[in-house]
């Protein structure tokens, strides 16, 4: 047994170790991905083998607000040489911020043959485990995905609405002067052009941060997850959840957290977020 299969995660095997991806690096059925908040890093030294993707150029629609197509997605795909057959891993910055970002874009295109390795760049780094600054090139291939479906793992502002009124179970994970409205964004960032500061009404706030490790930002395990989640905050793996930050990425993380490490049924992903939510004319807020 693996230490990650020790953690008592729901579905463990979408998490790999660092030791796993330094085996396989060289394996033709798995493709290793970098995606970061910091574009400089992955051309100052990434892992040998990976591909970036970045979250901006390659997975949002250049115009709309939007996420890539299934045309876009096709051509992502093909560029970087993966089949549907590919194990596709995900690492990044910012305790893998961004990888679970990318991860949760490649399900809406049913690409389940994905991993994260847990603790991203900084335990790789920590290890003292290779980096490169060749870039790798791979054969293109010719990939054929399905239309992107939206339906299971993404919440749009309307349905956010209708959950709301219901008293639906809400997850608010940026940091709690955000919450509050104190702040209409992260410390260190600038506005991304909220005008009202706020949560959505019912939301409760467990900042993301709480499920990694701070030392090497891995995933706690799942009965320190259950005491945080479930136990102090009283969520119910059985009911739907709609989880949110600001833009979207923030929440993937806890909806990689609350879908695969603790198993919940209904739980979605609204990239809206506060930059959606604090304009809308109408709705609802709270501080």
């Amino acid at each position: 047994m693996t230490t990650i299969d020790a953690r008592g995660y729901a579905h463990p095997e979408v998490l790999v170790s660092t030791e796993w991806v330094a085996d396989h690096l060289q394996d033709p059925a798995v493709r290793i991905v970098e995606s970061n908040e910091d574009p400089l890093l992955y051309p100052s030294g990434h892992i040998p083998g990976a591909v970036e993707v970045d979250w901006t150029a390659d997975l949002n629609d250049p115009v709309r607000r939007d996420y890539l197509n299934r045309q876009g997605f096709e051509a992502l795909a093909s560029r970087i040489g993966i089949t549907p057959e590919t194990t596709v891993v995900f690492y990044g910055d910012k305790s893998n911020w961004w990888a679970t970002y990318a991860f949760w874009v490649f399900q809406l295109f049913g690409h389940t043959r994905a991993r994260i390795m847990d603790g991203g760049r900084l335990k790789w780094e920590r290890e003292g485990r290779p980096l490169t600054r060749e870039k790798p090139v791979y054969p293109p291939t010719t990939y054929r995905a399905p239309e992107r479906d939206d339906s299971l793992f993404r919440a749009f502002r309307d349905q956010v609405l209708e959950h709301v009124r219901a008293h639906g179970q809400l997850v608010d994970v940026r940091s709690p002067a955000e919450f509050t409205g104190e702040r209409l964004h992260m410390e260190g960032y600038p506005n991304e052009g909220a005008l009202r500061g706020g949560h959505i009404p019912g939301a409760r706030n467990i900042p993301w941060s709480r499920a990694a490790n701070a030392e090497d930002g891995t995933f706690k395990p799942a009965d320190a997850l259950r005491a945080i989640y479930l136990e102090e905050q009283g969520l119910d793996p059985a009911r739907p959840t709609i989880a949110y930050c600001r833009i979207g990425e923030r929440s993937s993380h806890t909806w990689f957290v609350l879908r695969y490490l603790l198993g919940f049924n209904d739980v979605r992903n609204y990239d809206g977020s506060w930059t959606e939510w604090g304009n809308l004319v109408g709705v609802p807020i709270e501080k």
